[in-house]
């Protein structure tokens, strides 16, 4: 497959941007081609790690983002993200029995399971969720605030499945199929 918006050589970035990479980079190791590629438009670069800042410092631990981000990446078909979540789960203590069923929509809990099918009901209904999933989400333990910081964490999610999915960005994670086992 060809990669219709390649990565910015990180040695052509403006201050701004490289600073940023360069902080992102120290934080994991590498750049990883997902926000080299948003580099090329340092708005959009910004927009994702400013919400990514935020959102990481909410109410929900880091497993719990990990199984919106998961859930939602399967709704929108995003191999790279998919690739990098089971990653970033397995490092935040998921399983990988709880990523598939994050996938999925569901979880070993009654919280995790309703985190990952209000992320995928979410994308699939566009925002518009029923009165009766809502109790039901509540009833499973979220509260509002778990709601609202879920859907913070599904928009920036679906910013890098819509990039990865337009740009054919590269997987630079260790590759992990779209297919959930039947």
């Amino acid at each position: 497959m060809t990669t219709h918006i390649a990565p910015l050589d990180t040695s052509r970035a403006d201050a701004k941007t490289a600073a940023a990479l360069t902080a992102l980079k120290a934080k994991l190791g590498v750049v990883p081609n997902l926000y080299a590629t948003l580099a090329r438009a340092p708005a959009a670069l910004k927009a994702l790690l400013n919400v990514n800042d935020a959102v990481a410092g909410g109410r929900l631990s880091p497993a719990e983002r990990e199984v919106v981000a998961l859930a939602v990446s399967q709704a929108n078909g995003c191999e790279y993200c998919i690739s990098a979540h089971t990653l970033l789960g397995a490092k935040a203590g998921l399983s990988n029995a709880e990523t598939l069923q994050a996938r999925a929509g569901g979880g070993l809990g009654a919280r995790t399971a309703a985190l990952a099918a209000f992320a995928l009901e979410l994308v699939e209904a566009r925002g518009r969720i029923a009165s009766d999933s809502i109790a039901a989400y509540r009833a499973a333990g979220l509260t509002d605030e778990d709601l609202l910081e879920a859907i913070a964490n599904a928009a920036a999610t679906t910013l890098t499945n819509y990039t990865n999915n337009v740009a054919r960005t590269e997987v630079d994670f260790p590759l992990v199929s779209l297919r959930l086992a039947a």
